[in-house]
């Protein structure tokens, strides 16, 4: 297949993202006087936005709508302040962007993090690379698995969807690759499991950034 672009999920792909969220989850937690999640447990949190990560975080009996407003809330004043405390890039991640953009291909990246945490997250710690898109979760598109960030992104890139690998850590990103009709790319560096990937519909599995390029 003659690729012409690769779409890169955020937190767990091409940012290492998962302590920070943690700490601060935690930090609500426990402001509340709730218990907190060893770092595991946020592997499987993460994934599908801030309003499902903090109600999967909270106690079940705890779950209603107007804490879970709450706590989402204290989540983003908290994260606003330290989400860089810890987070990086991962190894390999600069040295393949550099590789894509000199094939000169296109690079977008859709997220279920918030569209202003995402895009402050990309200025911040990709600046040296052009992305034709980046897309965070926004109200009123509905977040991953719907293909909706997915569909916005391939009209952006003018490619027929066929040519346009997706690169994601979770199944969540495999299934919005099946729906949108990308080409689904597992990365088993990030929070998830080899047999989740393989589930959800990953046609190829990478161990490290740079074996997206063998797939081109």
């Amino acid at each position: 297949m003659n690729f012409g672009a690769v779409v890169f999920d955020l937190d767990g792909t091409l940012l290492d993202t998962l302590e920070d969220i943690a700490d601060s989850a935690n930090r609500v937690l426990a402001g509340n006087g709730l218990p907190t999640h060893g770092l595991d447990d946020y592997r499987r949190f993460v994934g599908s936005g801030i309003d499902v990560l903090m109600a999967r975080a909270m106690p079940t009996a705890e779950r209603n709508g107007v804490l879970v407003t709450k706590y989402v809330e204290e989540f983003r004043k908290d994260y606003g302040r330290n989400w860089n405390n810890k987070t990086k890039p991962y190894p390999g991640v600069a040295d393949t962007l550099d590789a894509l953009a000199a094939r000169h291909l296109k690079l977008a990246i859709l997220s279920n993090k918030p569209h202003n945490f995402t895009l402050q997250c990309v200025a911040e710690l990709l600046p040296r690379w052009k992305f034709d898109c980046v897309l965070g979760h926004q109200e009123g598109v509905p977040p991953k698995p719907d293909p909706a960030g997915a569909e916005q992104i391939v009209k952006q890139l003018k490619l027929d969807v066929s040519r346009i690998l997706y690169v994601g850590d979770s199944d969540i990103d495999m299934q919005t690759a099946v729906a949108a009709g990308m080409f689904p790319v597992g990365a088993l560096w990030g929070f998830r499991t080899l047999e989740e990937l393989q589930k959800s519909g990953a046609r190829s599995l990478i161990g490290r950034p740079q074996e997206v390029l063998d797939l081109l």
